[in-house]
This record gives structure tokens, sequence and C-alpha cells, in this order.
């Protein structure tokens, strides 16, 4: 699901890792709310883990890489877009509400599958 302002963008998905999943090292432009659906997930750069049931609130500017050792289910909400870094943290791409929807939409038409238009807002 897809929200558009008028001054930002959000986006609300549903994140699935296997065991040994992560996600490169990113940095949020605004802020991040998610609840850990199953298993669990933390943050490499920080000591904290978050486990199924937990709720986490992230602030705009955090840098870190997300990783799961055991696969993780997580629901996301994204108040604007990521910054993915390399390692002398440069931005290397920017992921935002608008690039989810393309990745959606050329998926479904690579595989046949119909978009499904309830998905936006």
């Amino acid at each position: 699901m897809s929200v558009r302002g008028t001054f930002s963008t959000s986006s609300l998905n549903c994140c699935g890792f296997r065991p040994g999943g992560r996600l490169g090292r990113h940095r949020h432009r605004g802020s991040v709310s998610g609840y850990v659906l199953e298993g669990s997930w933390r943050y490499l750069d920080y000591d904290w883990v978050g486990r199924a049931g937990d709720f986490v609130r992230e602030s705009p500017g955090r840098t870190h890489t997300l990783y799961s050792e055991n696969g993780m289910k997580t629901f996301f909400w994204l108040n604007g877009p990521l910054e993915f870094l390399d390692e002398e943290d440069r931005v290397i791409e920017v992921v935002d509400v608008f690039w989810f929807i393309n990745h959606y939409e050329s998926h479904c038409r690579q595989h046949g599958l119909k978009v499904n238009e309830r998905l936006y807002l």
C-alpha cells in the first residue's frame, strides 16, 4: 500500500528475510515504524534485537545494515526514501514509494500477473 502526500511519500510493506538475509547499509530520510511479525532481526551497527511482537521506531538520519540470522517477517511504515550507501557512506541508490510501485508493476508484467490496483490509495 502506498500513501502519497503533498510534501512527502510513505510506503507500507511487509519485508521477509530468509535465514542469513541482509539489507545493505542504508539511511532513512524520514521516520520508520515497524512491527516484527515473525522471527528476529537486528542492525549490525547496534546491539538491539527485534523479536516477534516488538514495535520498532527509527528516527530520520540513522544509518545501519539490517540482518536476520534465523529469518524474519516485519511490517514497516517508511516515511520518505531510503538512501543505500557504499563503504564511504556515499549514496549509491535512492529507493522511495515510486521505486516500490515500479518494482511491483515490473514484476507483474514480467510474470504475466495482473496489477492489484487496490494496493494504491
